[in-house]
């Protein structure tokens, strides 16, 4: 049984850089030949990559797919939180196209599955959450997002990146979410805390209730950031020798700062629920 518990969250810093509307359609479809289990909080660990990265500083082969819209690393047998306030909060290295309480136990919702793929001629490893629910066992809204990890052309460098076709609910009901909306709302984006960097990326409206859903301010089927092939609901985050390459943003947000981004320093966030009690 999952308790929600409050606490007061300190200052956690996160970059954060303009998107633009485009057009949708953004999940690259194919045969992933691994299926985690349609259960509650479930992961599987550890998933071989099929190539190496360099993820902020440090080289991993391996991760854990996790139920709850992320892959971790170092964390052995997935992750133990179904929602954090931020990204710097989850203690691992963590990827999250859409860290929130996914249950795919309901007879509405489709499983997740993971598997290599191949985009614009490389190697890719894919994450595929199509159709998924929310906790618990709700399969009345449900939403349709990706993973792609693309191995670049020298070793170690890839690219993240996140693809939405659509997103109708935000958190589930042991974070306050009462039909899939409110409460503690999801965290996009990617963290090395616990590995050399520390560094934390979160997209604009992460934690924010309504931001990110479809129809939303910061929709993430109606945006995109760094897209390939400029498709709407796609966001690439590229790593060159282990670093975060800051993306460029469009021509009509670059006023930001000279290079397109702010530095923010977020204040007291929601309170969320972090550690599961059963």
């Amino acid at each position: 049984m999952k308790i929600s518990h409050a606490f007061l969250l300190g200052p956690a810093l996160s970059l954060v850089l303009a998107l633009s509307p485009l057009s949708a359609g953004a999940i690259v479809t194919g045969s992933l030949s691994n299926t985690l289990r349609a259960v509650d909080d479930t992961s599987a660990s550890p998933v071989n990559i099929g190539f190496s990265i360099n993820f902020l500083g440090t080289t991993y082969n391996t991760l854990s797919v996790n139920q709850n819209g992320n892959v971790t690393f170092d964390s052995p047998g997935g992750d133990s939180d179904y929602s954090v306030p931020t990204l710097t909060e989850a203690g691992f290295p963590v990827i999250a196209p859409f860290f929130a309480d996914v249950d795919t136990s309901g007879a509405g919702s489709s499983q997740i599955t993971w598997g290599n793929l191949t985009v614009g001629g490389q190697q890719a490893f894919a994450v595929d959450y199509v159709n998924v629910g929310y906790y618990p066992s709700a399969s009345d809204k449900l939403n349709s997002f990706q993973l792609l990890l693309i191995q670049g052309t020298a070793a170690g460098n890839f690219t993240v990146e996140f693809n939405y076709d659509q997103i109708q609910w935000e958190a589930g009901l042991a974070d306050g979410g009462i039909g899939g909306l409110g409460g503690g709302s999801a965290v996009v984006g990617f963290s090395g805390t616990g590995n050399s960097s520390g560094f934390t990326y979160q997209l604009p409206g992460s934690a924010v209730d309504g931001a990110l859903l479809d129809g939303g301010p910061q929709s993430l089927v109606s945006n995109s950031l760094n897209s390939r092939g400029g498709v709407a609901g796609r966001y690439d985050f590229n790593f060159v020798n282990g670093d975060f390459v800051t993306p460029t943003p469009e021509p009509a947000t670059s006023g930001l700062t000279a290079a397109g981004m702010t530095l923010l320093l977020a204040g007291l966030m929601r309170l969320k629920s972090r550690r599961r009690q059963r």
